[in-house]
């Protein structure tokens, strides 16, 4: 017979031992959900720094906004590389190290992107700064692992409050201080957001001595094999890259429309402000977290398609009235954080390996982004707002059509 310590104690996967349900948390379990969240903000910020800097970007640069656009493609496909290669080692070597090394390396990078000369050096700096801040992603497994099973979408959703809050805080913040002090200013300050707050996480983390098993690179390796078998992950990374490079293509084009001679003609600053309709994520995400667990995925993810396919005509409405583009930005953003709060609590309970599932799952949603901003530039250059938006809905459809298909 076990003892009563034995059985009101458990120890984690990653040797971490949770108390008794009377017993009152330490210092660092309480502020580890809140850390995570804050830290996730600063990641998603560093992702999008350059979105709302275009204009001035390319004034420095003596170039056009539309010219420099793809530099926020770049930034996301940095991501999608850092979670492809540094996301899958969350189950095999020390967490502590790892987040602390990808901080200090997001933020030299970043300090280095503020110092560069030309689109070229500064191409690069972000591209590298988005690879290394990917310290949220190596945790979030660990965040649904430790959640009660009726309240898992919930901590999840906790974590992707944080991360639409930095979204926002990037076009806002990013937008007012590169104003005011220039674009350059604002790199300097996230490197230091993101040096702080990732050292800061790595401090709280419980101490771990992994033996790793295999090569460096095995859980990169396992992740094909790991969607192949799993129907449900490959729906949530499709859907979600879908709906997040419709999101992408619009968002990340918005300043254009915003800042651009052929559009509202708003200083960086004014077109900055509008991203506080993205505020509408962070109250959606706890709602969605709830629905989740109360109906299932799968509703939660149908009603986001719907939100979604209803903001694309909205959004080319708003290339001309600017009460259409309002409601089109905080439809998108719920839509985009209701389906986001769905699949990735799929992703994570899915299978038995929830690092490898989740770094597929996130891989996929932002390798869509990517490739969405990367065709929204240059249809914005051909076709104006319309093209935009065309992009956006091409995406959806995709998403939607591609897992249908094969659900049939």
């Amino acid at each position: 017979m076990s003892s009563p310590s034995a059985a009101t104690n458990r120890t984690t996967p990653e040797g971490e031992v949770r108390g008794a349900p009377g017993k009152r948390p330490s210092a660092s379990s309480r502020l580890f959900l809140p850390l995570i969240a804050v830290c996730t903000a600063v990641t998603a910020a560093n992702i999008y720094l350059a979105a709302p800097l275009l204009p001035l970007i390319a004034h420095d640069f003596g170039s056009t906004p539309s010219a420099v656009a793809w530099l926020a493609s770049v930034a996301q496909f940095g991501y999608a590389a850092g979670l492809l290669f540094f996301a899958p080692l969350g189950d095999s070597v020390n967490r502590r190290r790892l987040v602390a090394v990808l901080a200090l390396v997001a933020a030299a990078a970043l300090l280095v992107g503020a110092a560069s000369a030309g689109t070229g050096a500064l191409a690069g700096a972000v591209l590298v700064a988005s690879a290394a801040t990917v310290v949220p992603q190596l945790l979030v497994p660990l965040v649904a692992e430790r959640a009660p099973a009726d309240r898992r979408a919930r901590h999840v959703a906790a974590v992707i409050a944080g991360l639409f809050t930095g979204i926002v805080a990037a076009r806002v913040l990013g937008g007012l201080v590169g104003q005011a002090y220039g674009w350059r200013v604002v790199f300097v300050g996230a490197a230091v957001l993101t040096a702080v707050l990732g050292l800061a996480t790595a401090y709280i983390l419980p101490a771990q001595r992994r033996r790793r098993e295999g090569s460096l690179f095995a859980g990169l390796a396992a992740v094909p094999g790991v969607v192949r078998h799993s129907p449900d992950l490959w729906r949530a990374c499709v859907r979600q890259a879908g709906m997040y490079g419709a999101w992408s293509a619009l968002w990340t084009s918005l300043a254009l429309l915003l800042a651009g001679g052929e559009g509202y003609g708003m200083t960086t600053a004014a077109a900055g402000l509008f991203g506080l309709f993205g505020l509408a994520a962070s109250v959606v995400a706890p709602l969605a977290g709830g629905l989740v667990d109360r109906f299932g995925a799968a509703k939660v993810v149908r009603s986001a398609y719907l939100l979604a396919a209803v903001s694309v005509p909205l959004f080319w409405l708003g290339g001309q009235a600017m009460a259409a583009l309002c409601a089109a930005a905080v439809l998108v953003h719920a839509a985009l954080v209701a389906s986001h709060v769905a699949n990735q609590t799929l992703a994570l309970t899915t299978t038995s390996a929830p690092a490898t599932a989740n770094t597929a799952y996130v891989v996929s949603g932002f390798a869509g982004g990517a490739l969405a901003s990367a065709l929204a530039g240059p249809a914005y250059g051909h076709w104006g707002w319309g093209g935009v938006c065309a992009v956006a809905g091409a995406w959806l459809v995709l998403g939607w059509a591609a897992t249908a298909v094969r659900a049939r």
